[in-house]
C-alpha cells in the first residue's frame, strides 16, 4: 500500500440513492427501450437507472461529499466512454488522502496550518479541536480510491500549480532561468486543469518497497 492509504469500512448506500432518485434519476422500467444517449448509474455495482446530465450530477455529488453531507468515503466515478457513473460505498477499497485543488489553488491556506499547529479554529467561539478529519470536513483533504484516481488530474507539488497560473497569463515561468548540469530535470510546462495536489510527492511510494509507486 502507498503511504498514507487507508481502507473502506463502509457506509449506508440508502442516502445516496435517496439523492438520486430527488437529482432526476430515472428508474429503469421507463427507459428499458430508449436509454440511447443517457448514462447508466450504478451503485455498488447494482444498475439503478439513467439520467441525462452526469456531468452535472458528478459535480454535485463531489460538493456534497467536501461539505461532508455524505460520507467522505464514497467514490464517484464518471465513465464517458461506457456512459457509465458509478457510485461505491463499499467497503474494502483502498483510498489515499489528497489535496483539492479550485480554479488552479489549493484549498489548503496557511490557516488551515496554523489552526492545526494550535489545535483549535480562532473562528471558533467553543475552541473545539481543530484535527485531519476538520480538513476532509471542510473539503481541503480528500480520500479517493484507485478507480477515481483514474478520472481526476492530480499535480505533484504546489509549484505545479503555479507555473499552470503563470502559462494561462502567457508567462514562461522557465524562460529566465539558466540550465544548471547538477539540477533535477523537470518536463516541459505544460497547460493542464489540475484538480488535485500529492501532499508529498513521496506519497504516492510504499512503506516497505520505496521504490515501487502504488495507487
Amino acid at each position: 500500500l502507498a503511504l498514507m492509504s487507508t481502507i473502506s469500512v463502509g457506509s449506508y448506500s440508502a442516502p445516496v440513492i435517496e439523492f438520486l432518485e430527488e437529482w432526476g434519476l430515472e428508474g429503469l422500467e421507463y427507459n428499458s427501450r430508449s436509454s440511447g444517449g443517457l448514462t447508466k448509474v450504478f451503485v455498488n455495482g447494482v444498475w439503478m437507472g439513467v439520467h441525462r446530465e452526469p456531468s452535472n450530477l458528478v459535480r454535485t455529488i463531489r460538493t456534497l461529499r467536501r461539505r461532508d453531507d455524505i460520507s467522505p468515503e464514497v467514490s464517484v466515478v464518471r465513465d464517458i466512454r461506457e456512459r457509465e457513473l458509478r457510485i461505491y460505498t463499499d467497503a474494502g477499497r483502498v483510498c489515499r488522502p489528497l489535496f483539492v485543488v479550485e480554479e488552479h489553488d489549493l484549498k489548503l491556506t496557511r490557516n488551515h496550518v496554523r489552526w492545526l499547529q494550535q489545535k483549535y479554529k480562532d473562528t471558533d467561539p467553543l475552541q473545539q479541536p481543530y484535527t485531519w478529519a476538520s480538513l476532509i470536513k471542510e473539503g481541503v483533504v480528500e480520500y479517493l480510491d484507485a478507480e477515481e484516481e483514474e478520472t481526476i488530474m492530480i499535480c505533484m507539488t504546489p509549484d505545479d500549480l503555479l507555473e499552470t497560473r503563470l502559462l494561462r497569463q502567457g508567462i514562461n515561468p522557465r524562460a529566465d532561468v539558466e540550465l544548471e548540469p547538477s539540477a533535477r530535470l523537470k518536463p516541459p510546462p505544460t497547460t493542464h486543469t489540475w484538480t488535485h495536489c500529492e501532499i508529498h510527492p513521496s506519497m504516492i511510494l510504499g512503506i516497505c518497497a520505496s521504490i515501487i509507486p502504488f495507487p
